[in-house]
């Protein structure tokens, strides 16, 4: 099965598509989008909330990570991830695997890009202080549920963007990190955060 999601601002040419869609496949309109690919889907007259809250649910109860205490943060401030021949290193696979469940959150979560970014950079050697950074944000998820992303009529479209770096954050290898937002209309389009030699 497939599914598609037709929006636009036209309903007399939304519904001319899905009539042509109809034509040439087998087709169900099932109507308003409330759910798609773990994404929740709230809206009202000028609002549409996006968020991942049953997603988040599933991921702390198959971690054991469901009655853990909330975090207000990802990653603890000032903290530096590195690679230490004293730790203890954990199994690869698994931190690839709970990284990677992680990472799928960014589609609606751009308070975890962050994170995201520094923990995926030690998927190949992880150690036990990356492992508990990934345990870190999951603590913080806890604690955050209900966020997500709120996109609403403001009247207007002016573009607007951010970005910020860390300056040669990384012990290991002097990379920054880096990242930017984009914003059209007053809601998020764009975000992403990346570890780069500046």
């Amino acid at each position: 099965m497939d599914d598609i999601v037709v929006t636009g601002n036209n309903p007399v040419e939304q519904a001319a598509l899905k009539k042509y869609l109809s034509s040439e496949f087998e087709m169900k309109d099932v109507g308003f989008l409330k759910y798609f690919l773990g994404i929740e889907v709230l809206r009202c007259k000028s609002r549409i909330f996006l968020s991942q809250r049953k997603y988040v649910h599933d991921l702390l109860e198959e971690t054991g990570m469901s009655a853990c205490k909330p975090i207000a943060t990802p990653l603890a401030e000032g903290m530096k991830l590195g690679i230490d021949q004293n730790q203890v290193p954990v199994e690869k696979g698994r931190y690839q695997r709970l990284v990677g469940r992680l990472m799928y959150l960014a589609h609606t979560r751009l308070d975890l890009a962050h994170a995201l970014s520094v923990v995926s950079q030690y998927m190949h050697n992880p150690e036990e202080q990356h492992i508990s950074a990934v345990m870190r944000i999951l603590s913080y998820l806890k604690g955050s549920l209900g966020k997500g992303i709120l996109f609403r009529k403001n009247g207007h479209f002016r573009i607007e963007c951010y970005t910020d770096a860390d300056w040669v954050g990384s012990t290991d290898d002097r990379r920054s990190t880096y990242g930017y937002f984009t914003f059209v209309g007053g809601n998020i389009v764009t975000w992403r955060t990346r570890s780069k030699m500046l």
